[in-house]
């Protein structure tokens, strides 16, 4: 039995590149100037939909704060994007494990070894996003915007009454009608034809790391540009806990490593107890009463 005859795909990203043609006739020098200059246009193409990147991550961090969990969904390079942002989540910004949850077709597995035709498969997206719930987010990372995975992972998700939003590098990507908000990023046509794991993924990669981080900051994850969740799980990270009191505060090493030895090494106690002068016990009480929000416990304890 023969294969089913291939279909022709028109999307950006299989699309050839005016400005690349003769690269491999190029001395190496210009095929990085080449690529250099390609990979300019993914921040530009993020800034085009920042007004609708917002709008999914005031609906992520409201659903996080009422108990729910933001789930991606990705195949190949951008699946392996996603399990990257996801993971960093956790020592980054002390995110419990579960909260934002990465899903790649094929399973861990197809992370480093190639899995064939995984993407192929709704049924298969549609599987993973078993344990989507209704007060959860579907995020879905397609370049071609037309992934039968991911289509299957956002499909099921939004039955469920999840909010679902696409990522894409085709700003008419067949899945936009299917979700709530479509980041369809116009990245243009790859340096090399079809090789997503250029500007489509960089561009990807900015749009998660954008998403993830503005809600870790609407979470209260952050005091100022300072990680004030992060988890010490090593010697670098204990220090950094120090620097991150001596910069928020102004105080000298001293100070400031007695305070944290008083909170029992927690950053926030520790560093809500120096600025509003009060006992890590009350810096605690200040904290939980405002949703971990280090400046509003601060202004609530003093």
């Amino acid at each position: 039995m023969h294969p089913p005859l291939p279909v022709r795909v028109d999307v950006p990203t299989e699309r050839r590149n005016p400005r690349t043609l003769d690269i491999d006739d190029l001395p190496t020098l210009e095929v990085l100037r080449l690529l250099n200059a390609e990979d300019r246009i993914p921040a530009r193409a993020v800034a085009e939909v920042l007004p609708r990147l917002a709008r999914v991550v005031d609906e992520s961090a409201r659903r996080l704060r009422a108990g729910g969990r933001v789930h991606y969904f990705g195949a190949g390079t951008s699946g392996r994007i996603a399990v990257m942002d996801a993971a960093e989540l956790i020592p980054t910004f002390g995110l419990p494990p579960g909260v934002v949850v990465a899903h790649h077709a094929g399973g861990p597995g197809a992370l480093i070894e190639p899995v064939e035709g995984v993407e192929d498969s709704a049924a298969a997206g549609a599987a993973d996003a078993a344990d989507v719930g209704g007060g959860d987010v579907a995020v879905g990372l397609a370049a071609s915007g037309r992934t039968p995975y991911v289509a299957g992972a956002l499909r099921a998700a939004r039955s469920r009454g999840a909010f679902t939003a696409l990522v894409s590098a085709n700003p008419d990507a067949p899945l936009a009608g299917e979700v709530d908000v479509h980041l369809g990023l116009d990245t243009q046509p790859e340096a090399i034809a079809g090789s997503t794991r250029l500007k489509a993924a960089t561009a990807q990669k900015l749009v998660l790391n954008s998403l993830s981080t503005a809600v870790m900051v609407a979470l209260g994850r952050t005091y100022s540009n300072l990680m004030v969740d992060v988890t010490a799980t090593n010697a670098k990270l204990r220090g950094r806990l120090l620097t991150i009191l001596v910069e928020a505060t102004g105080l000298d090493e001293g100070t400031c490593a007695a305070a944290l030895a008083a909170a029992d090494g927690e950053l926030k106690p520790a560093l809500v107890g120096l600025l509003a002068d009060v006992t890590p016990e009350q810096a605690r009480g200040a904290l939980a009463a405002n949703g971990g929000r280090v400046r509003a416990a601060v202004r609530a304890a003093r």
